[in-house]
């Protein structure tokens, strides 16, 4: 049985930062993909960053404009999480935040993620 659990969410004001957590059970986070999504009232969900192994066996990243450069998705192992680091934080932001994960890495998209997980809300005044 495969658990995504987030944590870190919370207000904050523009200019600041938070750290997401998403702590895994049942799943591997280092052996597959893994990618941090939000939603917007009113908006669709999109694709903010993902972190997968890469072709060189290394660590890959990705991540939507919007966020270059303010946020950095990182992962722990021995703790089996993911993090999303995020500063600079914008109005804009404010959205609720979900980890998911895959075994297959083909992109940012909501439908290339199997589990997810139930959320956390980032509001940024």
């Amino acid at each position: 049985h495969v658990q995504l659990v987030e944590s870190g969410g919370g207000s904050v004001q523009a200019g600041g930062s938070l750290r997401l957590s998403c702590a895994a059970s049942g799943y591997t986070v280092s052996h597959n993909c893994m990618a941090w999504f939000r939603q917007a009232p009113g908006k669709e969900r999109e694709g903010v960053a993902r972190i997968y192994n890469d072709y060189n066996g290394g660590v890959g990243t990705d991540y939507v404009d919007s966020v270059k450069g303010r946020f950095t998705i990182s992962r722990d192992g021995a703790s089996n999480s993911v993090y999303l680091q995020m500063n600079s934080l914008k109005p804009d932001d404010t959205a609720m935040y979900y980890c998911a994960g895959s075994p297959h890495c083909a992109g940012l998209k909501t439908y290339h993620y199997v589990y997810w997980g139930q959320g956390t809300q980032v509001t940024v005044s």
